[in-house]
């Protein structure tokens, strides 16, 4: 008990009754369950935007980059400041992954995951807007130091951009493996409950072979810190090495010493408030509400409000240094930002960056759901705002008053943001179909010490032995009770005989009815999704025929069809076979 004991001023992490077999049907049901309704939605204007998008790309390297809104003066806009907004908003999936793992936070793990996911996705939209702006994208692989058809031609590593290819590809690649490593146990469960051949078949190759030995789970943990220890540094370096592609310039706005941990700062303070978007929308569409929960959505915000301080004393510092320097090209800079044509943008970035966030410091506000989402949403806006600001604010007045000019971006310009947004949401939602959206293995690690049902019971004063047991999965239940052997109390576990089968039998069919072969005609069963022949031939021994003994079932038919039947548990429920027979019988 004292190894799963937390301190009961600590709220549960996995609200209601939750069991194992609980977290594995919950975690497991977008993906074996059908699509609903809001899904498609959501699906179908994502693949519209990314269709458009693939449009204007096409448009963009058939024609050329002129199509964009640059000019001479601004000759980057739009298209760096997507790509550094993407690589901001990837960073939090390897600051909940690595750092938070090795701080052993417990609410990292119902979050991770598609934390995770999100970094993956948000770092190939960011990956596409270098290889645009070269105009040749099938000549991509220059910026790759390997041999090409130029002989000793090799690619200039003074170059900050170059750095953004090696970070960006690193980056990538151990997110991938990090996120890939976590998803094995979760593929395992999708497969071992599987009912289609091919389905068992697909993730049976996902999973590379897990079994859920002790030697599997020990290697999981040390690869998990290892990927992690490699991972931390990755989380300062990436946007340090971004910030770099401004820093190493000598354009007033962009040549200071505080732009490295002022962009990881960002990039953290974005990348969390995207989580935050996407875990409150899936939660709600996949309901997932025991799983993420309110405290999650709690600790999430007070990150956010915390970062956001930082970016507000790196907005302060930045216009001390610029008046302190005494540089009146820096002065101007910033007065231009506050005070110039882009002056709507440079306080929409302060209102949305540094004034929102502060509402998180009440307690009531941050722990609104509603609230939430909008909060995180106005960040994201804002940190999109403040890397227009740096960019176009700082070039479209530079040394020379005559070469001043405007950028204004085009439908193309305004399309491919469109279009990658639109990607990303693709992305994710497909995943979201494919993939556990929630680490079941981790959180199942905590259930006994984070979760509602075992915190009563600890607080109640009962033991932890046997509760782990469900009757769904297990042949008998394994029950806690006390004895008195002269002065000492002494814990005994016994074992629950399960109830008779018939009398299982006679309680079922009291609840769906009986069949009367006189007057009744046996349907075909098989017709529902989910029984085969032997299934049918199962139900036909207990006593049901018909759709309409089918449609008939709950939750605790379905649960007394498991403990009788014993095999597949939960597959009844999953695939609603109340429902196909609802809709067969009518």
């Amino acid at each position: 008990m004292a190894s799963h004991y937390e301190a009961p001023i600590r709220r549960p992490l996995v609200i209601g009754e939750k069991s194992y077999h609980d977290v594995s049907v919950d975690v497991a049901r977008p993906v074996e369950g059908q699509a609903n309704r809001a899904w498609w939605i959501v699906f179908s204007i994502s693949l519209i935007a990314f269709l458009w998008g693939i449009g204007c790309i096409i448009y963009t390297i058939s024609t050329g980059i002129g199509t964009w809104g640059l000019n001479k003066t601004v000759g980057w806009a739009w298209d760096i400041t997507n790509f550094v907004w993407w690589v901001g908003i990837g960073h939090a999936g390897t600051l909940i992954s690595a750092v938070l793992l090795l701080f052993r936070q417990k609410w990292r793990m119902a979050v991770n995951r598609s934390a995770e996911a999100m970094t993956i996705f948000s770092v190939i939209q960011a990956g596409l807007f270098p290889i645009i702006h070269m105009g040749r994208p099938w000549l991509g692989y220059w910026v790759l130091p390997i041999p090409n058809q130029f002989g000793s031609l090799w690619v200039n590593f003074n170059s900050p951009l170059l750095w953004d290819v090696f970070a960006i590809s690193t980056y990538l690649s151990v997110s991938m493996v990090f996120w890939w490593t976590g998803l094995l146990p979760d593929f395992a469960m999708i497969r071992d409950r599987a009912v289609r051949p091919f389905q068992k078949k697909i993730y049976s190759l996902l999973s590379f072979g897990w079994t859920g030995r002790a030697k599997d789970w020990q290697r999981f943990e040390e690869v998990s810190l290892v990927l992690a220890g490699l991972a931390t540094p990755l989380v300062l370096s990436v946007h340090t090495i971004v910030s770099f592609d401004f820093a190493t310039s000598v354009i007033p706005g962009w040549h200071t010493t505080i732009f490295p941990p002022y962009f990881v700062a960002g990039a953290i303070f974005s990348g969390f408030a995207m989580v935050q978007t996407l875990l409150i929308i899936m939660r709600k569409v996949c309901s997932l509400e025991d799983y993420i929960t309110v405290q999650h959505i709690e600790l999430m915000n007070i990150v956010i409000m915390i970062t956001g301080s930082i970016v507000g004393c790196a907005y302060i510092t930045e216009l001390f240094i610029a008046w302190y320097s005494g540089v009146e090209y820096e002065q101007y800079a910033f007065l231009n930002r506050a005070t110039g044509p882009y002056a709507w943008a440079y306080w929409a970035m302060m209102s949305c960056n540094v004034f929102s966030p502060q509402f998180m410091w009440f307690k009531k506000l941050r722990t609104s759901i509603m609230f939430s989402f909008f909060i995180s949403i106005v960040v994201n806006i804002g940190m999109w705002f403040e890397r227009f600001v740096i960019i176009v604010t700082s070039l479209h007045r530079d040394y020379l008053p005559s070469s001043w000019t405007m950028f204004s971006p085009t439908f193309v310009d305004i399309g491919i943001f469109i279009g990658t947004v639109g990607f990303f949401f693709t992305l994710f939602l497909l995943y979201a179909r494919t993939f556990p959206v929630i680490a079941q293995a981790e959180v199942k690690t905590i259930l006994k010490s984070s979760g509602e049902r075992y915190k009563r019971l600890r607080e109640a004063g009962e033991s932890l032995v046997g509760t782990g047991a469900d009757s769904r999965t297990s042949g008998s239940v394994i029950k806690p009770t006390m004895s008195v052997v002269g002065d000492k109390e002494t814990l005994e576990t016994t074992a629950e005989t399960p109830v008779e089968k018939a009398d299982q039998t006679d309680a079922l069919l009291s609840r769906l009815g009986s069949f009367d072969p006189a007057t009744q005609t046996a349907d075909d069963l098989k017709r529902i999704k989910g029984i085969g022949p032997k299934m049918e031939e199962a139900l036909n021994s207990i006593g049901i025929f018909t759709f309409d003994q089918v449609s008939k079932m709950t939750k605790t038919e379905y649960d007394l069809l498991d403990s009788i039947t014993g095999s597949f548990p939960g597959r009844a429920e999953r695939d609603d076979w109340a429902g196909q027979a609802q809709q067969l019988k009518n």
